[in-house]
């Protein structure tokens, strides 16, 4: 299937308000839930949710996106797919009710062991998800799942405070993330017209899992190494530490979950529909990164130049201690699109090899800076994060200089103009921190100065970017005009 510049600039809409949506919501959730519960309580569902998240990669295995790669993938294999998730969800389910105890038990901290097997759920449901969202990005139909996501995280909202103001406790955040998985994967299961059989083929997926399986061990890599940092927090910090920890990054990474999740959905799909044309999958490639830096970078500095007023405001003191890792969250994740960019090219071009090559050099490396920052306390871990940032750009976008012609040093002469623009519209933003005025029109203040004199700068310097922005805003508001 051949996909029109107005298609993907279409689903890309659809995508990012998917995403804008979902994040809004979560955003009102979290203000309402954080002035109620106390870190404590977040800190507990942080430390089932490392487990969780590593035990997923385990459940997609890389199966969805050999599916999206696949240029000839069938039924068949959609429902293959899905039946092996599902086997591998109960069997990685049963497996942590029976391991809940001993968990309990490492790290010492009471009700651990049934707020696990009750979370736990969650593994079988991203079976069936992970199968949806191929389907999905294949087909390019993300207005499905935008309702979708608005219904379940509505729902889930609404259910999470309620039991939060009747004083449950921990057990809000528990049912706020069960039900916004169940009732997503039900509402897509209603507006999509695929339906999984009970056909299965061993061969479809010995073909699929010949690419995906280098996917699924740089999954686990990736994975496993990010929750490692949570794993020894848990450990040897408290869960108020790891909650603290946590929530610095909850706020950055709403943000960008918008910009980076929406590109990152479209992109591969349609990288993978041209693969052969080299020419033309370095020219998404460039767009994407410049045009995603472009928004992504001036948001993360305002954001990061008002952290403190922020984390006021919206979270109370309580949790001020979180306004460091906040700010180090902020910068890492503003180079975000560089990775996702360079990314989703390789595994377009179908070379799962240099992509686990490159996971297992970024994680012993990250190994080591994490070992030799956590004897120095939370704030020196944070900083080893950083120092990991830049150093995962340049091994992600090594192999992009032979396969593509475009290396790191080429990208980042795209994208640093709009980067040095940021950081000077967040020194602004920072002056206007100094004000003596009620918090919320100090921040009113910084966030429209800075977006004003950012925008201005970009004008005023003929950034690309700006008008490659006005131009895709101009085809959404002309979307009956053909566009090729």
């Amino acid at each position: 299937m051949a996909f029109t510049k107005y298609d993907i600039v279409l689903n890309l809409f659809w995508k990012f308000a998917e995403r804008c949506g979902s994040q809004g919501i979560s955003f009102v959730v979290t203000v309402f839930l954080a002035r109620i519960l106390m870190p404590e309580d977040y800190g507990l569902v942080a430390l089932v949710q490392i487990f969780l998240t590593i035990l997923s990669v385990f459940v997609d295995n890389g199966m969805g996106v050999a599916l999206i790669q696949k240029k000839d993938a069938d039924e068949l294999d959609f429902s293959s797919v899905f039946i092996l998730n599902t086997f591998i969800g109960v069997i990685l389910y049963v497996a942590l009710w029976l391991c809940a105890p001993y968990i309990e038990r490492f790290y010492s901290v009471t009700e651990l062991t049934v707020l696990i097997r009750v979370m736990g759920i969650t593994l079988i449901i991203a079976a069936w998800r992970s199968v949806q969202q191929a389907y999905i990005s294949r087909k390019m139909k993300f207005k499905c799942y935008f309702y979708a996501t608005l219904v379940s995280s509505a729902l889930s909202a609404v259910v999470g405070i309620g039991m939060a103001i009747e004083g449950v406790g921990v057990w809000a955040l528990v049912a706020q993330q069960l039900i916004n998985n169940i009732a997503g994967v039900i509402v897509v299961d209603k507006i999509i017209s695929w339906r999984p059989s009970m056909n299965f083929s061993f061969r479809r997926v010995a073909g699929l899992f010949s690419y995906g399986w280098k996917l699924l061990l740089s999954a686990v890599l990736d994975t496993g190494y990010n929750q490692l940092w949570q794993l020894l927090i848990g450990k040897f910090y408290s869960p108020s530490d790891l909650a603290y920890f946590n929530q610095g990054q909850k706020f950055p990474s709403l943000i960008v979950t918008n910009i980076n999740a929406s590109i990152d959905s479209i992109l591969l799909p349609v990288m993978s529909n041209v693969q052969e044309d080299h020419n033309r999958v370095k020219e998404m490639t460039r767009h994407a990164m410049e045009t995603s830096i472009f928004i992504m970078a001036p948001i993360m500095m305002i954001m990061a130049f008002s952290a403190e007023n922020i984390v006021m405001l919206v979270l109370t003191d309580k949790w001020l201690p979180c306004v460091p890792f906040f700010v180090v969250y902020c910068i890492i994740y503003m180079f975000y699109p560089l990775h996702t960019a360079n990314l989703n090219a390789i595994k377009a071009l179908g070379r799962s090899d240099l992509f686990l090559g490159m996971e297992v050099i970024k994680k012993i490396v990250g190994i080591a800076v994490l070992l030799y920052t956590m004897q120095y306390g939370l704030l020196v871990m944070a900083y080893g994060l950083l120092v990991m940032s830049g150093i995962s750009q340049l091994v992600n976008s090594w192999p992009n200089h032979k396969l593509l012609k475009y290396g790191y040093f080429q990208q980042m002469r795209d994208i640093l103009p709009a980067i040095i623009l940021a950081v000077m519209a967040g020194g602004i933003v920072w002056l206007i921190g100094r004000v003596e005025l009620p918090l919320a029109m100090v921040i009113f203040f910084q966030v429209v100065a800075g977006g004003v004199a950012y925008i201005s700068m970009a004008w005023l310097f003929k950034l690309k970017s700006l008008r490659y922005v006005y131009e895709v805003f101009l085809k959404m508001k002309n979307k009956n005009e053909g566009i090729e």
